[in-house]
């Protein structure tokens, strides 16, 4: 019997990562908006949700089940939601490298880079996490 974390997604424990990676691509944005130009900006905006959105989709989908009994839904879970993540990545930058015409790519991929280091070292950055 699996049991459903009845936990808000906001007190789950992938939250604050999610912020994490939320910071730095505005970060990154407003930085290129400031020393480039406004195409440079939204790029980098864009960049960063397209690494923040597929993570929030696994972190929803990781934290889902808990407990011992809830084993094989755990593990289906997170083999899902790594699926779904990978996916989600791929289609949401064929999303706009076809449907935005303007688009500065050195800044796209930078912010999406930095989005997605900020995720992997956020063990480093976050007490208790």
């Amino acid at each position: 019997m699996a049991i459903r974390n009845k936990t808000p997604f906001t007190q789950q424990p992938g939250f604050p990562v999610l912020l994490l990676q939320a910071g730095v691509g505005l970060l990154v944005s407003m930085l290129f908006v400031i020393s480039k130009d406004q195409t440079a900006g939204y790029s980098a905006l864009l960049g960063g949700l397209i690494a923040l959105l597929p993570n929030a989709f696994f972190a929803y989908k990781a934290f889902r089940y808990f407990g011992a009994r809830s084993t094989k839904d755990i593990v289906l879970s997170i083999w899902s939601g790594a699926m779904g993540k990978w996916i989600l990545t791929a289609v949401l930058f064929a999303l706009v490298f076809v449907g935005i015409r303007q688009l500065d790519m050195a800044a796209l991929f930078v912010a999406y880079l930095l989005a997605v280091a900020a995720a992997a070292s956020a063990p480093l950055l976050i007490k208790n996490f």
